[in-house]
């Protein structure tokens, strides 16, 4: 216990100083750190064991991530340079190089590289970062700067650790029907909706205290849709922490890592954010095409 709360008060602690340089390439380059490890964790719990894939596909954890926004590199590099740089690779362009690589890892190392390696590796060195960079998107959606970006961002990490917390805490609290005994046993349905109705309360105050605290204020309809949404987006952050608990079950491991004492690695704090992450960006992505 005392090396969790260790633990926690330590990235709390560093949270804070990248919310203080939200605004600055620190901020992205934390995101690709946490990317490339996720990646890595991946890796080597499925037992991949070909250098160049490990290798490769953990670097491409890191790069994917700065090629989120033109804007990523502000204040450093102004955004329409940056833009040109990344516009060098457009659309699939990357997605595409790296599984071709992968299959060519496999050919030249056949007998101890399998099509399973390839399919995870596939997956920890495009989805997931893919996923990871969904946090710069969001930053610059509405403009470098904008708050409302800022917000956008921490409405799907409160809806994920709302979620979470809410679920551990009533299913202590009330849990009686198990939700997914097969794979997280502690699991509840009970405690499940205390997650959801948790996570929904506590974005509705922090909507609250944005609207009193921000200078750019939340539009009506993306707080009524964000609202909506938010029960939703909570559900499926859910099924993100229980797709990872799947992925650990066939792995055979307790855990992906061990990079955060006590609490495990990347894959384990952000299991259920690389869900809620990218459901935020295409809920406001069809509330931005909506009103256009």
């Amino acid at each position: 216990m005392k090396q969790r709360v260790i633990t926690a008060a330590v990235l709390l602690a560093v949270l804070a100083v990248v919310v203080w340089q939200i605004y600055t390439p620190l901020f992205i380059a934390v995101i690709a750190f946490l990317s490339a490890v996720a990646a890595n964790e991946i890796m080597k719990c499925a037992k991949v064991t070909n250098k160049f894939i490990l290798i490769f596909g953990t670097a491409m954890g890191a790069v994917i991530p700065f090629t989120s926004s033109e804007s990523i590199m502000m204040p450093w590099i102004i955004g329409e340079k940056w833009s040109r740089l990344i516009s060098l690779l457009p659309g699939m362009t990357l997605p595409v190089i790296i599984i071709i690589a992968f299959f060519l890892a496999m050919i030249f190392d056949f007998e101890h590289t399998k099509f399973e390696d390839v399919a995870v590796s596939i997956v920890a060195s495009i989805a997931v970062p893919y996923g990871f960079s969904m946090f710069g998107v969001l930053r610059d959606f509405y403009g470098f700067k904008s708050q409302l970006g800022v917000y956008l961002i921490f409405y799907a990490l409160i809806t994920a650790l709302g979620t979470d917390t809410g679920a551990q805490l009533g299913g202590m609290a009330f849990g009686k029907h198990k939700m997914s005994p097969r794979i997280s046993p502690k699991k509840t349905v009970e405690g499940a909706v205390c997650g959801v109705a948790t996570s929904f309360a506590l974005n509705a105050i922090a909507m609250a205290l944005y609207s009193k605290l921000a200078y750019t204020p939340l539009p009506k309809e993306l707080i009524t849709v964000l609202l909506v949404a938010e029960p939703f987006i909570s559900f499926l952050s859910m099924m993100g922490d229980l797709s990872a608990s799947v992925l650990k079950r066939n792995f055979d491991v307790k855990d992906f890592g061990k990079i955060f004492p006590g609490h495990g690695g990347v894959m384990d704090r952000f299991d259920s954010s690389l869900f809620s992450i990218p459901l935020t960006y295409c809920v406001v992505m069809i509330i931005n095409y909506a009103v256009k």
